[in-house]
């Protein structure tokens, strides 16, 4: 913060006329510090395989991280001097941007999802929730033999269906509307209220056990989808931190070898 507000008041007091800008010596100073910051920053990856504590223990390293990367939106958008085009400076700058902005994205993941994932295992381990479907699965298949073709193909489609399967938009939404289960539990309260005979007994025990696991897969998806979201903006802040480096490199060149 004391960068920032540093950095924010020489570009108010300084008289550089046009304005203060990239090719200036106040440009130089801040793309300098703004250079050596992303590289620091990106040292966290390298960081996090040493684990010590004290001063510059992994949480102070990370707190660090956090502030510095901040500072970057000032120092950058001073170092621009909010002069912006189609070329490979202002695309550093959007891509710096990118990484900050899923950076934020990730420190309010880490703020706000661990105690939600807790709260839905309900002191259950991915594999025991997995383990439930199973054992409903065993009971449904033997539950639904005395079903008519029909209604049994029905509810053991359901008992082939991947819990992980459906692609990244049903794991991030946690719904699948083209889920087996769903179908064979529709289909089977249905009939389960038109039944009244020697067979309502069959259909009220696959109702029951359908429930059951619609339940337990409710569960594991919710843990999938805050497992993705937790994980998710990793997949963009670090390939897109690689090819900011790369963007900061032709920067660098482009200036003062072109310039």
């Amino acid at each position: 913060m004391i960068l920032s507000a540093t950095a924010l008041l020489t570009y108010m007091l300084i008289d550089i006329r046009p304005r203060p800008n990239g090719g200036s010596w106040y440009g130089y100073t801040l793309g300098t510090i703004g250079l050596v910051q992303i590289l620091w920053l990106t040292m966290l990856g390298v960081r996090k395989r040493a684990m010590t504590s004290g001063r510059w223990s992994l949480k102070a390293w990370t707190s660090a991280h956090v502030y510095l990367g901040l500072s970057l939106i000032v120092i950058a958008t001073l170092h621009t001097g909010f002069q912006f085009g189609w070329n490979v400076h202002t695309l550093a700058y959007a891509l710096m941007m990118v990484v900050i902005l899923s950076g934020i994205w990730g420190v309010s993941a880490y703020a706000t999802i661990p105690s939600s994932l807790s709260s839905n295992r309900q002191s259950m381990t991915e594999g025991q929730m997995l383990e439930s479907i199973r054992s409903v699965d065993r009971q449904l298949h033997d539950a639904a033999q005395p079903l008519d073709a029909d209604m049994s193909r029905l509810v053991l489609a359901s008992l082939e269906q991947d819990p992980f399967g459906g692609g990244l938009l049903v794991r991030l939404s946690g719904r699948d509307r083209r889920c087996a289960t769903q179908r064979a539990y529709r289909a089977v309260r249905q009939l389960s209220s038109e039944q009244a005979d020697g067979s309502a007994t069959v259909i009220k025990r696959v109702d029951e056990l359908l429930d059951r696991k619609k339940a337990a897969l409710g569960q594991l998806r919710r843990h999938l989808r805050l497992k993705a979201l937790l994980e998710l903006w990793l997949y963009v802040h670090v390939p897109v931190t690689f090819i900011l480096i790369a963007a900061l490199t032709a920067h660098v060149v482009s200036v003062f070898f072109y310039w």
